[in-house]
């Protein structure tokens, strides 16, 4: 009974604990709220998203052979069914030039369109490929470059018959993988330990070791071309504009949160978002000096680990169990223009 007692009473201190860091953030909150929840005809993982060159006419893609569909600009959206032999398959990520379009998956996947997906055509891969394709480019008329989860990089430029490889070795397994518009890579490894840069014409990957001991959650490049970098912890950290070996000091933008930061993306030049777990979506509307946090958002249940910005006026944010919020233009614009 006595043994009962102190758990009790240590699931109690417990409560306590957790209500008051529920109210003790101390981050400014957003005057607004511009993302709207869609809903989605299902609740697998979501992965990728990618617009067509109508900017009504858009496509995401997840787990379990998911595709889905929009034609009015993201509020309705409709599966997709492909006629794929074998396993359902992993869609890890979707990415058109106009009418022309590339999905990568594993196990080892890929399929192309040239009719803004109307009819998908299976495109055959090495079966030597190292690694399963997690990116894909669109390039331009019959033009992609791929890459796999350990780093491999290739391009083709007659619609998939033929790849030639960019880099001479893989780097290793990797968590994640992001590209600058100007071809630059930067690979974070599995573990979080250190990470790795690679830009068009070098023969190889060069690793970096991470700055803190905290491990790294992922990276990508800002609007201007340096890098950012979200470590555990909550931590935030860009790259020197002059300098990219050198970073600037650590930043937290929620101290007093223990849901870890997922994904970064820069809306204009100044405006970021950054989502993280249990629906934390914080805001900067000077390139990083600052941030508030949407508290709109923190009833969306999910971990909000990609940021899509396809203009300053469209972007979304995927969570997972089928989670998508659409930005807003008009809201704020109207909130901004009544602050004035």
């Amino acid at each position: 009974m006595g043994l009962n007692w102190k758990v009790w009473q240590r699931i109690f201190a417990l409560l306590v604990v957790v209500v008051m860091c529920v109210g003790c953030s101390k981050v400014v909150s957003t005057t607004y709220n511009p993302w709207k929840q869609i809903n989605l005809p299902t609740e697998e993982k979501l992965l990728d998203i990618a617009f067509t060159g109508n900017s009504q006419h858009g496509y995401i893609v997840g787990s379990k052979s998911t595709l889905l569909e929009t034609k009015d600009g993201g509020d309705t959206w409709s599966e997709v069914s492909l006629d794929l032999d074998g396993p359902n398959y992993r869609f890890n990520a979707i990415a058109f030039n106009g009418k022309e379009g590339w999905i990568v998956g594993e196990p080892s996947l890929m399929l192309h369109t040239d009719d803004e997906g109307a009819s998908w055509s299976r495109i055959p891969l090495n079966e030597k490929l190292p690694g399963s394709p997690i990116f894909i480019t669109a390039l331009g008329e019959n033009s992609a470059e791929m890459a796999t989860d350990v780093g491999a990089i290739y391009q083709t430029s007659d619609g998939g018959k033929n790849w030639k490889a960019q880099v001479e070795e893989a780097v290793g397994v990797v968590r994640n993988l992001e590209r600058s518009p100007d071809g630059k890579y930067v690979a974070v490894s599995a573990k979080g330990n250190f990470y790795s840069t690679w830009e068009p014409g070098e023969n190889a990957w060069t690793p970096h070791n991470r700055n803190s001991s905290r491990r790294v959650e992922n990276m990508g490049f800002t609007s201007s071309g340096q890098l950012w970098m979200l470590a555990r912890g909550g931590q935030v950290q860009f790259s020197e504009p002059d300098n990219p070996e050198e970073w600037e000091d650590i930043q937290y933008p929620e101290l007093s949160t223990s849901w870890g930061l997922l994904d970064l993306a820069y809306r204009t030049p100044e405006e970021i978002w950054i989502g993280g777990g249990s629906g934390n979506l914080l805001r900067s509307p000077d390139a990083g000096q600052t941030w508030e946090k949407d508290r709109d958002v923190e009833n969306v249940p999910a971990n909000l680990y990609k940021i899509v910005f396809l203009s300053s006026e469209q972007g979304f944010v995927i969570g997972d169990r089928g989670v998508l919020l659409k930005y807003q233009p008009d809201v704020a614009a109207t909130t901004q223009s009544k602050e004035a």
